[in-house]
């Protein structure tokens, strides 16, 4: 693994192993992943405690590792997991963390976000089939 691009760290999206969906994205150092790797359950490296931590050691949602996947520069990891304990993974209480959709306001062009309705349907992106003033293909 190549460590050397933030700091020692690596991006770990975590992917549900059975229905696909991106759970999260945690990083993991060299001990993070040692310890993923030793004991079978995600656990990832603290930026702001500078500590690692197990996910759900505390709510008893562990993610359980079915497979680990380098891409093809070698400083990402996927990590296929099995949901644990009720299956939330975000500290909000939702089953994911990407749970909610950006949308542009036509008018100011600021963002906001709203809790996503769905996640195959593009009409929830609120950019009328457009980004950044181009119509996508």
């Amino acid at each position: 693994m190549d460590y050397s691009k933030l700091d020692g760290l690596v991006p770990a999206v975590i992917q549900d192993a059975e229905s696909s969906e991106v759970l999260m994205v945690g990083f993991m150092n060299e001990q993070a992943l040692a310890h993923t790797q030793r004991t079978g359950y995600a656990t990832f490296f603290s930026r702001t405690r500078q500590k690692l931590w197990m996910k759900g050691e505390s709510s008893g949602n562990k993610l359980e590792v079915v497979e680990i996947l380098v891409d093809c520069d070698e400083d990402t990891l996927l990590v296929k997991v099995k949901r644990l304990g009720d299956g939330n993974v975000c500290h909000t209480g939702e089953r994911s963390c990407f749970y909610r959709v950006l949308n542009h306001d036509k008018d100011t062009k600021e963002p906001k976000d709203t809790k996503a309705q769905s996640t195959n349907d593009d009409s929830n992106l609120g950019v009328d089939q457009t980004l950044n003033g181009r119509t996508r293909s």
